[in-house]
Order: C-alpha cells, then structure tokens, then sequence
C-alpha cells in the first residue's frame, strides 16, 4: 500500500472515529446538542444572509448537519450528523450523513450545510431516501475567525443549499456521493 494510501486510510479512521455519532450522552443530551448546532449554524447564516430568516420561515422545512471532510490528493470522505426541522408540525428528525467522492483536492475541512425544503414532498424524500450526488469545488483556509473561504448556495429542485465553512484548510474539485439517513438512537 503507497503512504499516500496508508495516510488517507488513517485520516478517514480518525475523521469517522471522530464525527460518526455524538459521542457519549443521553437521548436527550446528544438531540440537545444537534439542537444547539442548529441554532449556532442559523444565527451565523441569519448573519451572512438576513433574507434566510424569512425565506426559512416561510417553508415547510429545513436541515442543518454538521460535517467533517478529508480529501487526500484523489479520494474525500466525510462524516456527519444534523437534524431536519418540520415546520408545520414543529418536530425534529435526527439524521446522519456520510460522503465519499473522487476528484482532485488536498485538506481538511469542518463545515455546516442548511438545506430549505421549498415543498413537503422535497422534505419527505429527503428523509425517507436521504440520497444525494453532486459535484464540489471549494478552497477554504479559515481558524475561527481568521481566514476565509469561497462557499455559497445551490439550487437542487425544490431544495436550496447553504454552505458555511467553520475550519479547514482545502482545496478541492471533487465529485462525491453523500448518504443521508434517519438516526433510529436519537428519533
């Protein structure tokens, strides 16, 4: 196995050891957690794009995750956790995600994604399917507040996109498949 591989293979172990649940905690303690996430995400999104706050609103219902990604030289993998909010019935429905794609990149990086469902069948499917496949083209450099990144929305049918970078240091033009799935622990 090439050191390129053995590296790669000890970053995901690591990555997914890391962000592949909530760690230690209740029920209650861990659905508290994703909970408090979300708000953190929304207020840093509220603050990027005041329009959101309205548009969110306005919708039958959104997702915040929260995730991890390490993409070495030609492979990425990432790990995640969110919760998807229904805003007609006020309830919450904890999910994971996993990514792992091809393409061409190097880094590390932590970051929030916020989907709004703009229909309650876009809402449903991504529960019950949770599947998705796109492409990804990002450069990020940021440590709290220091630095910077190049991120922003996308358009998949009746789902807005937002990306919000937390930390990470990448460079990356990868196409990836990302799974999505209901958390039987936490719902």
């Amino acid at each position: 196995m090439s050191v390129c591989k053995k590296l790669f293979s000890l970053m995901i172990i690591v990555l997914l050891s890391a962000c592949a649940s909530m760690g230690k905690g209740s029920k209650v303690e861990k659905q508290q957690a994703i909970l408090a996430m979300k708000d953190d995400v929304l207020t840093k999104l509220f603050e990027q794009k005041p329009d959101t706050r309205k548009q969110l609103n306005a919708v039958p219902g959104y997702a915040v995750f929260s995730n991890a990604n390490v993409n070495l030289i030609f492979m990425a993998a990432g790990t995640g956790y969110g919760v998807v909010k229904n805003m007609n019935t006020n309830t919450h429905t904890y999910m994971n995600m996993a990514e792992g794609g091809v393409g061409l990149g190097l880094g590390v990086k932590d970051y929030r994604i916020v989907m709004v469902f703009h229909t309650t069948d876009a809402m449903n499917s991504f529960i019950n399917n949770g599947w998705t496949f796109g492409g990804n083209a990002d450069a990020a450099a940021k440590a709290g507040d220091k630095g910077g990144s190049v991120e922003g929305e996308a358009y998949y049918g009746d789902v807005t996109v937002y990306t919000l970078t937390e930390a990470g240091l990448a460079l990356q033009a990868v196409i990836k498949g990302t799974k999505f799935w209901v958390d039987k622990e936490l719902n």
